[in-house]
């Protein structure tokens, strides 16, 4: 009778171990890292003196889509961030530039602008930020639905948008780095209303990028062997705040308290201390501890900030990308520890890249040139000689013409008329290619890529109805001759790197040419997620054979 009742209960618990729910499949935690304007030549160009534990690592033991490709105009900052957790285009997610006019307001409106919420601990209660421009779901919101809000989504990084963005509707937070302050912040669109979460307040009283802005910028290596970059000083540059020359060391404690918390951006100390601030969360929120995967967001943005200043050619980005590569691999050494080396996802990529500087290109003789700072002003001028009303252009933004519609309504002016004397005007300047009417495609003779990047960049809402597409290495950045900018259509500022590594990865590579809206379903499908809800991806097969 005994054995009988052993043998009962025995069966009761195989049976009940065989009931028992066996989770998804899934890493601890997945962190995805963005790198701000970081070229696909990068991971070459400055190969020789990579370390092996970090873009090495990524590379040779993860799998490298060699050819991912930005697939929409303008190639800025909040277009990539969302692009790249929707898996869809501005002309569906709706962050259509990193600012636009509204077409029905006539306002400008920057991409994460939000007048109902207010920064944690302002008592001003000036307007702070939210995704809530981003129309669509990201990766990250289907995570959180995917596993009924228990998983959790947090998202890092100097620039407001590089956090907000990625970090989807349904984040549990997202931090971003208050130049006035030295801090990072939030706002009240997040769980933690009107307080910051205990580890935040404890990271932001060390100051810790306050005592790395301090220890200055010098050379990782010899200058000798930054055999990649023009001579340290160059007419490309433009130096930092009270410096004669844009050369190293670059020292900075004899600035100000804000002007040191604004430098922290542009030097290889925001990268290291924006990695600072995602280990503090991952720690302070016991993210991959629980029963469900969750994901950090992290976007480094002195990377961009530092190539608007110093150009691609400069040694301050060949000394940005070597001493990113150690924070990469410390970092790297960081998750494996914590989680275990098959325990989590990662991958790389960027939100955009970026040109060469012009003056540099002229210089060796290469076509490249500045559109002229004054074209929106020109444009009215000659409208209003041929209409006789002022300002029926508002601007000219993400290289799209904005009509002044109110003012076309109110002069009872014919918009169709209008438009084509300003593609009239537009066609005459040497340094454009193609003006394209985004309301008349069909009337507009221009190849693809170029044709199909226009369209998916267009929300009619915030984009202007006429593209400007300058010629290869021009651009406009207000007629400044240093530093670089992006957003055009062209290679060097659409290819960009994209790295897997860690869980269910296989070493390899593919040069088969992969657009940036394929990062998110390719998740989608190692995650067993629903992709997001304007997502025009496809899965990169050969990443989750």
């Amino acid at each position: 009778m005994k054995r009988f009742a052993l043998f009962a209960i025995l069966v009761l618990v195989v049976f009940a171990s065989c009931l028992k729910r066996k989770p998804v499949d899934r890493p601890k935690i997945v962190i995805g890292l963005v790198i701000d304007q970081m070229r696909w030549d990068y991971l070459y160009r400055y190969y020789n003196l990579y370390g092996n534990g970090g873009f090495k690592r990524l590379m040779k033991d993860g799998f490298n889509c060699q050819n991912t490709m930005v697939s929409y105009m303008p190639a800025n900052t909040a277009p990539g961030h969302s692009c790249i957790y929707t898996g869809s285009v501005p002309s569906i997610h709706g962050i259509a530039g990193n600012n636009w006019i509204d077409n029905s307001t006539g306002k400008y409106c920057y991409c994460v602008d939000d007048a109902t919420v207010h920064l944690v601990g302002d008592a001003t209660n000036a307007p702070s930020m939210s995704p809530n421009t981003m129309l669509t779901t990201t990766i990250t919101d289907e995570l959180r639905l995917g596993t009924n809000l228990k998983s959790r989504v947090f998202g890092i990084a100097i620039k407001d948008r590089g956090s907000i963005l990625p970090a989807g509707h349904l984040a549990n937070g997202a931090y971003w780095y208050n130049d006035k302050t030295g801090d990072f912040t939030t706002s009240t669109y997040y769980p933690y209303p009107n307080q910051n979460p205990d580890w935040l307040k404890a990271f932001n009283k060390r100051k810790g990028g306050d005592s790395l802005v301090k220890q200055g910028w010098t050379l990782l290596y010899p200058h000798s062997e930054y055999v990649q970059s023009t001579p340290d000083a160059t007419n490309y540059e433009k130096g930092f705040k009270g410096e004669k020359a844009p050369v190293f060391p670059h020292v900075f404690d004899s600035l100000a308290d804000s002007d040191r918390y604004s430098v922290l951006k542009l030097i290889p100390a925001g990268n290291t201390y924006s990695i600072m601030a995602a280990k503090a969360c991952i720690e302070g929120e016991q993210l991959g501890m629980g029963e469900d995967m969750d994901f950090m967001a992290l976007s480094l943005s002195s990377t961009d900030y530092c190539g608007h200043q110093f150009a691609p050619n400069s040694v301050e980005i060949e000394d940005m990308y070597l001493r990113l590569d150690r924070d990469i691999a410390e970092f790297l050494k960081y998750l494996d520890r914590r989680f275990g080396k098959n325990n989590y996802l990662f991958f790389l990529t960027a939100d955009h890249a970026g040109a060469h500087n012009a003056v540099f290109l002229q210089d060796l003789d290469i076509p490249a040139g500045v559109m002229y700072v004054n074209t929106t002003n020109d444009l009215n001028d000659y409208l209003k000689k041929e209409y006789k009303k002022d300002s029926l252009v508002l601007g000219i933004v993400n290289y799209q013409v904005v009509f002044n519609y109110s003012q076309i309504a109110k002069a009872n002016l014919d918009k169709s008329k209008i438009k084509t004397t300003i593609i009239d005007w537009l066609n005459k300047k040497p340094e454009i290619s193609y003006v394209i009417d985004m309301e008349n495609m069909d009337k507009s003779p221009v190849p693809e890529p170029i044709r199909t990047m226009a369209i998916n960049g267009y929300y009619k809402n915030r984009s202007g109805e006429i593209q400007i597409v300058l010629n290869p290495a021009w651009y406009d950045m207000g007629g400044k001759q240093t530093g670089m900018t992006h957003g055009s259509w062209n290679p060097y500022d659409t290819h960009i790197p994209l790295l897997w590594y860690g869980w269910h990865i296989n070493k390899g590579e593919t040069h088969t040419v992969i657009n940036m809206t394929d990062i998110t379903p390719t998740l989608a499908a190692l995650l067993h997620l629903q992709m997001p809800n304007g997502c025009i991806g496809k899965p990169i097969v050969d990443v989750i054979k």
